[in-house]
C-alpha cells in the first residue's frame, strides 16, 4: 500500500483550517500534521485541501441521457460523461437521483431509472467510474404505477436513498397551475394543448393516487433500508407528514416555515447550491441564503449544476460571514455523508477514506486542481 503525503496545504478540517500536511496510506488518511514535512511529499503550494464532496441529489445524469427533447443518448456514454463532470467538480460520492415518474403522456418528463441503473452497473463492473455512485430514487407519488415500479427496482438494486415527490400543479414547488405550465413547457417542448391534458390528468391522478402511493413507498423504503427524504415541503401539514413517515432529509423546502419546522424536528434541511450562488430560487421559492442566515440550512446539493457544489461552499462564507469555511464545507461533505449513513468519509481525519480535493481560487471562483477517491487520483 503506497504512502502519499500532501504538504504545504490549507487543510479544511471539520472545525478549522490548518496549514499542514496529510499522509495517506492506501485508501485511508493516517496522519494530519503541521510539523516537519517528509522530503518525498507532494507540495500543494498553499492550495486548499478539502474532503471529497458528497452529493445527495443530482439529476444531472438524466440531462446527459436526454440532451434535447425527444433525443436519447447512449446510456453508458451518458453515465460516463456525467461521472467525469461529477469528479472534475470535486464530488467523490454522488447519489444519482433517478426519476420514477411513470407518465408516458408527458413527453420529456418521464424518467428512465432502470436504463440508467443498468448503465451505472455496467460502468462499475468495467471499473470505469471515477466517483462512488449510489442510487437515489425520486418517486412521484401521484402517478399510477410508481409504487410497483419502485418495488421492481428495489427487488434487484441496492437503493440508498428515496425521496417522495409530488409535482401536482398548484402545490409545493408549483404554488400555481401557471407556474407548472410555464416551467415544463419551456423545459420539455410540450405544446399548450398537450399541457392542458397533462394538467387535468395530474390533478385527477393526485386525488386518486397520492395518499396510498406515499404510504406504500414509505413502507418500501423502510423495508429496504433506504434513507427517506421529503421533497418541496411547503406547509406545516407537509412537515408533520414527513415526521410521521420517518423522513431524514427535507429536500428543497419551498417556504421558510417548512424549513424551520423541519430543522426543529431534527430533519436535515437540504437546499440547492444554484439557489445560493444565484442569490435565490429560480421558481421564486425560499432562498438558501436566507435559511443559512437563520441557522436552518444543513446540506447543500448541486442539483442540476455539479460545479455549483464547491462554489457554494466558498460563496456561503462571503454571503453569510457568521459561517466560516469549515462550517460551509461540512454542508457539502461531512453532514451529507452522516445523514446518508456513510461514516467512512466526508472529513479529513485519521481513519477516514482518502477522498480529497485540491482547490485554488481564481478570483472568487474555486478551481479544482486535483481529486483523489480512496487515495487514487481520479481527476
Amino acid at each position: 500500500m503506497r504512502d502519499q503525503v500532501f504538504a504545504h496545504a490549507r487543510l479544511v478540517l471539520a472545525d478549522r483550517v490548518l496549514h499542514g500536511h496529510v499522509r495517506v496510506k492506501g485508501d485511508t488518511i493516517v496522519e494530519i500534521g503541521d510539523g516537519a514535512v517528509p522530503p518525498d511529499a507532494e507540495d500543494l503550494g498553499g492550495d486548499y485541501l478539502l474532503p471529497g464532496l458528497v452529493e445527495l441529489h443530482t439529476d444531472h445524469v438524466e440531462g446527459h441521457l436526454a440532451p434535447r427533447p425527444k433525443v436519447r443518448w447512449n446510456p453508458l456514454a451518458a453515465v460516463l460523461a456525467h461521472d467525469a463532470q461529477i469528479a472534475a467538480s470535486g464530488i467523490t460520492t454522488v447519489f444519482d437521483s433517478l426519476r420514477v415518474w411513470p407518465d408516458k403522456r408527458a413527453v420529456g418528463i418521464d424518467g428512465d431509472a432502470p436504463l440508467l441503473i443498468g448503465a451505472l452497473a455496467e460502468a462499475r463492473a468495467a471499473e470505469a467510474l471515477r466517483a462512488d455512485h449510489f442510487i437515489h430514487l425520486r418517486c412521484e407519488v401521484a402517478t399510477d404505477t410508481v409504487a410497483e415500479d419502485a418495488e421492481a427496482i428495489l427487488d434487484g438494486t441496492r437503493v440508498a436513498l428515496m425521496s417522495l415527490m409530488d409535482h401536482t400543479p398548484g402545490q409545493r414547488q408549483f404554488a400555481s397551475v401557471e407556474q407548472f405550465r410555464s416551467y415544463y413547457m419551456k423545459k420539455s417542448g410540450i405544446t399548450a394543448d398537450e399541457m392542458d391534458v397533462i394538467v387535468a390528468t395530474r390533478l385527477e391522478s393526485h386525488v386518486r393516487n397520492a395518499r396510498p402511493n406515499r404510504a406504500r413507498l414509505v413502507a418500501l423504503a423502510h423495508a429496504h433500508g433506504c434513507v427517506l427524504a421529503s421533497h418541496d415541503d411547503a406547509t406545516p401539514e407537509h412537515v408533520a407528514e414527513a415526521i410521521g413517515d420517518g423522513v431524514a432529509i427535507a429536500e428543497f423546502p419551498t417556504t421558510d416555515e417548512a424549513a424551520r419546522l423541519s430543522h426543529e424536528a431534527g430533519i436535515r434541511v437540504l437546499m440547492g447550491a444554484p439557489n445560493l450562488v444565484r442569490g435565490g430560487s429560480h421558481t421564486g421559492n425560499a432562498a438558501a441564503e436566507d435559511l443559512a442566515r437563520a441557522g436552518r440550512l444543513d446540506v447543500l446539493s448541486s442539483d442540476y449544476v455539479p460545479a455549483s457544489l464547491l462554489w457554494s461552499a466558498f460563496d456561503l462564507t462571503r454571503r453569510v460571514p457568521a459561517i466560516d469555511l469549515p462550517a460551509a464545507v461540512r454542508m457539502v461533505s461531512k453532514t451529507p455523508a452522516e445523514v446518508a449513513g456513510l461514516a467512512d468519509r466526508g472529513e479529513i481525519a485519521p481513519g477516514r477514506r482518502a477522498d480529497l480535493v485540491r482547490v485554488a481560487l481564481a478570483g472568487d471562483i474555486p478551481v479544482v486542481r486535483a481529486v483523489w477517491r480512496a487515495g487514487r487520483r481520479v481527476a
